[in-house]
Order: C-alpha cells, then structure tokens, then sequence
C-alpha cells in the first residue's frame, strides 16, 4: 500500500504521516560588507545565509537572530533563507562580534563569530554660555558629539599658556552630549576644551579633543556685582486693615537677564525678568511682616526688606452665653461681640453679625434667643465681618450643653479602591462633643482606635488590603465620646490637718475627657453629698465648720456624654479634736491630778492628827 502524508496550512504545525517528513541545518553563513574593518561613517551591511535540507516541506520558517557581544540586536522569521541587517552609519559602539543564529522548528544551528572594527570618533564641539565670566561664576558648558552611539564618558579640560591641563570635571551620560556647571577662580585668560571616552567589550577608545575656547576671567569678583534692589512700600509701613498699598522694587542698571522677586514668608507675590515691578494687594491683619525684594543674576542674589504692620480695625469676635448654667426648658442668649479698634475707621453700624449653628446660619444679628431642648444642642459659631472687606470674618466656637454624638459615615479615601493593595478609610461623625473616639473594628484583627480633638477632623484608618470586594462590608466604625480618665480625690487642707471649727474641701479631678463633665461627690456613712457639671477637669465641693461626725470615707464620680462613670478611690477622713476643747480637757485632767495628790496627802497625814489628838485628850 502506498505511503500517504498530511500537511497542515499553518507552516509551524506538522502532522507526519505514515511516509514522514525530515529536514537538517545545513550552514549558516555571516558576512560583512564591505570588509570587517572601516572607518567611522561607513555603511556597512550584514548579511546572514542558511542551507537547509528538507524533505520537499512547504513554507518552511527560518528564525534569525543576529547578537552582538551575544547582546541580541535583531531577530527576524521568514521563509527566505537569507536576511540583511544594515548598519549606515557605522560608529564605533557598533564594534563588537556578531553571530547569527538560525532556527528551524525543534533544531538551531549558529555561524562562525564576525568581529566588526568601527575605526575613528567624531570630533566632539565644546559650547559655552559665556566667554567673559566673572571669577567663581557659575556657567554651563556642553560637550557634544551628536553621531556618536552608546554611552559616552565626558571630561572637560581646563590649559593655561604654561603648565598641564587639568581635569576640571567628567560626567558619565547615556547619550551623546553632557553638561556641566562650571566655576572658574583663576583671574586672566585660560583655556576650555573637552574630549569624550566610549567604552567597548573589546577595550576603551577615547575620541580626539574638541576645538579649544579661550576665555577671560573678569578680576571683578560676581559677588560684588552691584544688583541690590531698592525697595519702597506706598503710602506707608503702618497700616490698617483694608487698606491698599502698593510695592516697588527696583534694580538700577542692573545686568541683562536680571530676576526680580517680591516674597513673603517665602512665597513668591511677583516675578519678572526685568529693572523693576509694581504690585499693589488690600492689606488684612495676618499681612503684617516682612517684604522681601530680591534681584537675581545667575547665582547671585541680593535681596533688601521692609517690614509692614496692619493694625486690626476690630478685636476677635467673641461668644456669649446667658445664663452660664443652662436647664433644659429655659431659654439662653448667644450674644457674638467685638472691640472696636480703630474709631476712625469702623464702628458698630459698619459691622454685620452672624451666629451658626453647625453651620447653619440661625441669625444675623448679634443676638440669638432660644430655649434650652435636645434639638438646640450643637456647635455654635459667630462672624463679625467688617463691610469694606467680606474676607475678614472670623469664627469662634461655643457649645452651650453635651452633644451627643451622631452616627459615624466610613467611607474610602480618594474615593477608589483597588484589590490586593493597601487603602485608607476615613470615619467620621457630623456632630458630637469634642474629643471623639472612634474604633474600627475588621474580622480576625485587633481594634483600632483614633482619638480626633479637632472640629471637622475625621479619624484615618491605614489598611493592608483586601481580596474581595465583598469583604470591605465586614469592617465597621463606631464613634462615641471619650470616656473621663479616672477620678482623683484630695483634699484642702490636707486630710492629717482638718480640725473641727474649720472649713474642708473635697476636690475631685480626671487627667482627661469630653466636656461636660460631672462630678458627685459621696460619703460612705451619709451618701450623696453634692453634684456638679461643669466645662473644667476639676472641681471641689466644700464643707464648712467641720465637726467629729464628719470624720469617714468619701470618694467622688465622674462621668461625661460617653456615659461611663468613674470612681475614685475612697479616702478616710479623720477630725482632729477643737483646740479650746483640748485645752478644756488638759485642765479638767490638771485638777484630777491634783485632786488625787491631795487625796493622798491628807490620807497619809490623818492618822497622824488623830494620834496626836487622842495623846491630848487623855493628858
């Protein structure tokens, strides 16, 4: 039976049949034309040629790959069994030994090793942007050879009439030009110039020197250059909010090219390349300071200032509240007022008053009246603003009672997530009393918590990452009040000097937690004693003309809108006895003392009368 065989269209998929298909590499062959060895600029052209044998196979591909230093540079798959790789022009990095390697299907075959030798570089051009600098002036120079390839090693020379040259800089690029900042400090002529260095596998070749340049260092040092601008602030230095002033700085005959910059806390007003600017701004309060006139040539800077002083046109807005203890149902006042400065330029009918609450403008006036409930709790601002200039108001918060706090938003900062990195989450809760602590809670990891003491602060929360979107619905935020540190209870004067007749005071104190605060005092014989709220860390409640039944343990609580009350430890209160009554007792304990001591004596003394009173009865 005769043999029969398949061919599939697609040249590099084979199916062999029962008569089977064979090939084999024969040569490959890598020529270069014109020769191996030529000059800089020359067009050279490499040519790479494959022999295979093969069983009468269509379309069969040839994989070419052409390396340099066994770098590859180029690769290419055809059905001809020959390619060109062109080289125009040839420069010297394009040295090197070249081999072609041709494969076909499972089998690779490589020609013999091709040294290419690029003789001669380009003479390099040196550029200068100045031939006349000042002594230790900075300047650029650039060497350049724009036909050159690979990475170039540039080194600049500096000659005079006598002596050697010297290396005064050499800078390693990838390209074919550098530049380098110069600073020359030998007064008179001298000379520059500039070669360059490529490096090859097959050793270091180092180009011709560029034309020379002669330069003439200027005896005059740069630093002496007379560029020192003259500044003048119109119509004066003293100020007061509103105000418009205009600002002159100025260079006489200054060098061309010349910068001159008007700053401020360092921050640039104007610029201008140019003798002199103008700039005219309205002062406010915040402007006064320094005004900084700076002139720039090159490297030098020379700078003059002036210090302005805006006097402020009103005092900052204060707030207000009657009466200062507030109970729920009463109704309070919110008074916003100012102290007004200047007389001669502003008074009461010129300023506008408005009083917020979170934000919310309740009033514009400089009085709010409202009545003490849940839903009047909140941040209250004011804003005095002055009519001449709207950008002047100023704020000052006041909450009057607890704020509790409302329920905490999580959302992503930079609002966009990306699986498998690290993100941020920002919680944050639109009201509440300051500070608030906030807690993120994830599946599997510790809490973390975030104490935020500023108004409109929002608590961050650095994450690793997750892997499903589905997980970010896992982690939660809650957001309370920060609880009251424990209590701390003393007394004055100290518990070892409290007598009876005396006044005590029983002081109760937290190192730290969200206002208002309150504190109960107790006694552990007679119970409650006293509470207080107030806006402080401490306060004391006092007991006057202290008796003995006073003596015991007292201790107090405290406990603020997080609703966790604290105790402090207890004390033990011991009275010390009145003094008149100590004196009382020392003579009643005199008197018995000497009442025995006449007790005895007479009792020692009677027999004695006795005996002699019978010897003279019976004489």
């Amino acid at each position: 039976m005769a043999g029969c065989s398949v061919v599939v269209t697609d040249p590099l998929l084979w199916w062999v049949g029962e008569g089977g298909l064979s090939y084999t590499i024969d040569t490959v062959r890598l020529t270069i034309e014109p020769r191996n060895a030529v000059q800089t600029g020359t067009a050279v052209r490499l040519r790479c040629q494959v022999s295979v044998s093969h069983s009468n196979i269509p379309n069969l591909i040839h994989s070419f790959q052409l390396t340099r230093d066994d770098v590859p540079i180029y690769t290419n798959n055809t059905t001809e069994d020959t390619v060109e790789y062109k080289i125009n022009p040839a420069r010297a990095a394009d040295s090197g030994n070249y081999e072609c390697r041709v494969s076909v299907k499972n089998k690779a075959k490589a020609s013999n090793s091709q040294k290419l030798d690029v003789k001669g570089l380009q003479t390099p051009t040196l550029h200068l942007t100045t031939s006349s600098p000042y002594e230790n002036e900075e300047f650029k120079a650039t060497c350049s050879a724009p036909e050159e390839k690979g990475p170039l090693i540039f080194q600049f020379y500096q000659s005079f009439r006598t002596g050697s040259p010297e290396v005064i800089k050499q800078l390693s690029q990838g390209g074919n030009s550098s530049t380098a900042t110069l600073r020359l400090s030998h007064i008179g002529n001298c000379i520059l110039y500039c070669d360059y260095e490529i490096r090859l596998v097959s050793g270091n070749q180092k180009s011709n020197s560029s034309k020379k340049v002669e330069l003439i260092v200027k005896g005059e040092s740069i630093e002496s250059l007379h560029i020192t601008p003259i500044i003048n602030i119109l119509p004066s230095n003293n100020l007061s909010e509103g105000d418009i002033i205009e600002v002159v700085c100025r260079v006489v005959n200054p060098p061309s090219n010349t910068e001159v910059f008007l700053t401020k806390d360092k921050v640039i007003l104007k610029q201008v390349r140019a003798a002199a600017l103008s700039h005219k701004f309205t002062v406010r309060e915040d402007d006064s300071g320094e005004l900084v006139c700076k002139a720039e040539w090159g490297s030098v800077q020379k700078e003059t200032s002036q210090r302005i002083t805006v006097r402020s046109l009103f005092s900052k807005p204060q707030l207000t509240v009657e009466p200062t203890d507030i109970v729920e149902g009463d109704p309070f006042n919110l008074t916003c007022s100012v102290s007004i400065l200047d007389s001669s330029k502003i008074n009461n009918e010129t300023l506008q008053y408005s009083i917020f609450k979170d934000n919310t403008e309740v009033a514009n006036t400089a009085t709010y009246v409202t009545v003490a409930q849940l839903s009047a709790s909140g941040n209250y601002t004011c804003n005095a603003t002055m009519a001449v200039d709207s950008q002047s108001a100023l704020m000052l918060s006041y909450s009057p009672f607890p704020v509790p706090v409302s329920e905490p938003v999580l959302s992503v900062v930079g609002g966009t997530l990306f699986l498998g990195k690290p993100f941020q989450l920002s919680c944050y809760s639109q009201r509440g009393t300051l500070p608030i602590n906030y807690t993120l809670n994830q599946p599997n990891k510790p809490n973390d918590i975030k104490v935020v003491s500023k108004r409109g602060e929002k608590a961050i929360f650095n994450l690793t990452s997750i892997t499903q979107i589905s997980d970010i619905k896992n982690i939660l935020c809650h957001a309370k009040n920060k609880p009251v540190s424990k209590p701390h209870l003393t007394t004055e004067p100290r518990m070892e000097d409290i007598s009876e007749g005396y006044n005590m005071t029983l002081v109760c104190s937290v190192q730290r937690g969200s206002f208002p605060i309150n504190f109960t005092w107790y006694s552990q014989e007679k119970g409650f004693l006293d509470s207080k709220t107030s806006r402080k860390l401490k306060e004391s409640h006092s007991i006057s003309n202290v008796k003995g039944d006073h003596a015991g343990g007292y201790f107090c609580e405290c406990t603020n809108p997080a609703a966790e009350p604290k105790q402090s430890a207890p004390i033990i209160i011991g009275v010390k006895m009145a003094g008149w009554k100590k004196g009382l007792i020392a003579v009643f304990c005199l008197l018995f003392v000497m009442a025995i001591i006449l007790f005895l004596f007479y009792k020692k003394r009677l027999p004695k009368l006795k005996k002699r009173r019978t010897g003279t009865l019976s004489v």
